[in-house]
């Protein structure tokens, strides 16, 4: 039976271990995730969306007459 006792505290023992092990990485995992952050992230200007968008236009407008061209 006193072995039973022993064996019983030595778990113990390993799971409080286990335990704090487990609290250490998942804190070191939440705060390292490794996924970039976007806050504070690079927004386009109003000029440059509206460069993008004439020149998106455009395109679109020459895809358009070639296609009215094929047909």
């Amino acid at each position: 039976m006193t072995d039973l006792v022993a064996v019983l505290v030595q778990l113990k023992k390993e799971r409080a271990q286990l335990d704090k092990a487990i609290t250490a990485l998942s804190g070191a995992v939440r705060n390292n995730s490794g996924a970039p952050s976007r806050k504070g992230g690079s927004r386009l200007s109003v000029a440059a969306r509206k460069r993008i968008g004439a020149a998106q236009r455009a395109r679109w407008a020459a895809w358009k007459a070639k296609q009215n061209k094929v047909a």
